[in-house]
C-alpha cells in the first residue's frame, strides 16, 4: 500500500508591505511522501509571497505537469506558475511558455551550484524571475513545524518574519540575477 500524504493546517496573518497586502488566509497542505518538511514550508512561502485572488496550492510533486503553486483566471488560463527547487532549463522553458508570468523558489544547499550551471541557459526568459531562500533559515522554521499551525508573516522588502506561537524567525529571499 502506497504511503499517503500528511496532512497540515495553517491558519496565516498576512502583512506584506512590499505589495500593500493585508490578510489572513487558512491553508490545508498535503505533505507529499517523497516531500522534506523544509520543502513544503519554501511551498508555504511561495504562496504567501504571491497571495491573491485565486491561487492554489497545486498538486506539483504528484503531477509533474502541474507547478506548486499557481494563479488561474477565471476561464482556467494559468496566469502565474510557482516552481520550487531547482528544475532544469527545459521545465523553466516549458513553464515560460504556459504562464506570461514564472516565479522559480530555490532553496537548498545545492542552490547556488544550481544557479551558477543554469543561469546562462534560463536567463532569456523574460517573463521567468529567479528567487532563493537561505537554506539554514528554511531549516529552522520547518522545524516549528506542527500539524496545526499559527502563523504571523510581516513581508518587508527582501525579510519575511514569521512568528509562531512560540518562536519567531526572519527568512531572507533575494532575487537571483
Amino acid at each position: 500500500m502506497a504511503a499517503k500524504p500528511t496532512i497540515y493546517k495553517l491558519n496565516i496573518a498576512i502583512s506584506d508591505f512590499n505589495r500593500e497586502y493585508y490578510d489572513s488566509v487558512n491553508l490545508t497542505v498535503a505533505l507529499h511522501p517523497s516531500e522534506t518538511l523544509e520543502r513544503m514550508t519554501v511551498r508555504i512561502m511561495a504562496y504567501c509571497l504571491n497571495v491573491q485572488e485565486n491561487i492554489a496550492l497545486a498538486k506539483g510533486l504528484s503531477n509533474v505537469e502541474e507547478p506548486e503553486v499557481w494563479v488561474k483566471t477565471l476561464d482556467d488560463q494559468v496566469k502565474l506558475w510557482i516552481d520550487i527547487g531547482e528544475p532544469v532549463p527545459d521545465r523553466i522553458k516549458k513553464c515560460s511558455r504556459l504562464a506570461p508570468e514564472v516565479k522559480i523558489y530555490s532553496f537548498n544547499s545545492k542552490s547556488n551550484v544550481w544557479w551558477e550551471q543554469s543561469k546562462s541557459k534560463v536567463q532569456q526568459f523574460s517573463n521567468v524571475k529567479f528567487y532563493q531562500f537561505d537554506w539554514q533559515q528554511i531549516q529552522l522554521l520547518a522545524t516549528f513545524v506542527e500539524r496545526t499551525m499559527d502563523w504571523s508573516l510581516s513581508i518587508s522588502g527582501d525579510s519575511i518574519y514569521i512568528a509562531t506561537k512560540n518562536e519567531e524567525v526572519e527568512l531572507l529571499v533575494r532575487e537571483l540575477v
